[in-house]
């Protein structure tokens, strides 16, 4: 009896050895098939606030094949403050995205993501946003600023603001009312007729040539007329994503309700504000950790556990990497 116990427990542990040894060996091999798509392929996130950081980070390891291009439209915040006294882009999305890309933590990384508190002018001013508002005023573009932080800070990922010229957005209600800017529009009771950026402005040509490059382009997440809406407004960007027809357009959902006008639209009518914006340009795939059987056919979703173990609100940056870089494999 002790013999056969003894048996059966060699047999279990060679078993228990051989079966970590294959997932090692899977994952290996997962990881190295990643590597060359990391090397081989390029992406384009497009939003802005958390949600654009937190799809950048789990792009880092393409490097400089990632590309975020970042919503310029906020009015609310430190950001607000400063653009109602200097004027200029809206810099805090852009800071939060290079926030979440900092992996060497640095005297310059603290200085970037200090708050100031107490009382007066400074209370509540990121020190980032005003750094990149001075850089910004001594650069000839808006974009030179974001690379001397990226340099400052190590940052590989690219980050292009989706124009280099001031606007704001803009809603046109059911009830035909307008209201301008990010945190009005946010705040509106009344369903939206139509969203707008004003006034006109151009798109960043870095932007437009690296939608023009990408094997994919990244929707989300984050909040959908304050963030993605913003970039894909600008016509430029918008065509650049309909004549490319070799990415695949990912749409990837929030994983928590978002609140006012955004929260009252249907996934479908998000799905089909963004194809209206990119002149019909159909989205490839809905990454989504729900299902969803009241869309047809057209849509092919893809459901994935994407949710942080910690928040299941957030998104895991890890999760996150895998199902992006098997998506456009």
């Amino acid at each position: 009896m002790p013999d056969n116990f003894l048996k059966k427990l060699i047999v279990a542990a060679i078993l228990i050895k051989i079966l970590l040894l294959k997932r090692i060996a899977l994952g290996y091999i997962t990881r190295i098939k990643n590597m060359n798509i990391y090397k081989s392929k390029k992406v384009v996130a497009i939003g802005g606030g958390h949600g654009l950081g937190r799809m950048l980070a789990a792009l880092k390891d393409f490097g400089s094949n990632a590309t975020g291009i970042v919503a310029t439209t906020d009015n609310g915040g430190s950001t607000g403050r400063i653009r109602h006294c200097q004027g200029g882009i809206a810099w805090g999305d852009t800071r939060n995205c290079i926030n979440q890309l900092i992996t060497e933590p640095s005297i310059g990384s603290m200085m970037f993501e200090y708050r100031f508190k107490g009382a007066g002018e400074l209370n509540n001013h990121n020190l980032g946003n005003l750094m990149l508002t001075a850089l910004d005023n001594l650069s000839v573009r808006p974009l030179d600023a974001i690379n001397l932080i990226r340099d400052m800070l190590k940052v590989d990922v690219n980050i292009v603001p989706m124009s280099e010229h001031p606007a704001d957005l803009t809603a046109l209600s059911v009830a035909g009312d307008w209201v301008r800017g990010e945190t009005n529009v946010d705040e509106m009771e009344q369903d939206l007729q139509r969203l707008y950026v004003e006034p006109e402005v151009p798109a960043t040509r870095e932007g437009i040539q690296a939608i023009a490059e990408a094997d994919g382009i990244v929707l989300g997440p984050g909040s959908f007329l304050t963030s993605i809406m913003p970039p894909l407004l600008l016509p430029e960007l918008g065509k650049a994503i309909a004549a490319n027809r070799k990415a695949k357009v990912i749409f990837v959902e929030n994983l928590s309700p978002e609140f006012g006008p955004a929260g009252r639209m249907s996934l479908r009518e998000k799905l089909e504000w963004c194809q209206r914006a990119c002149q019909g340009r159909q989205i490839d795939l809905l990454l989504t950790n729900t299902t969803h059987p009241e869309l047809d056919e057209s849509y092919h979703v893809v459901n994935v556990d994407l949710a942080s173990m910690n928040h299941d609100w957030r998104h895991d940056r890890d999760k996150l990497q895998q199902a992006i870089a098997s998506l456009i494999s």
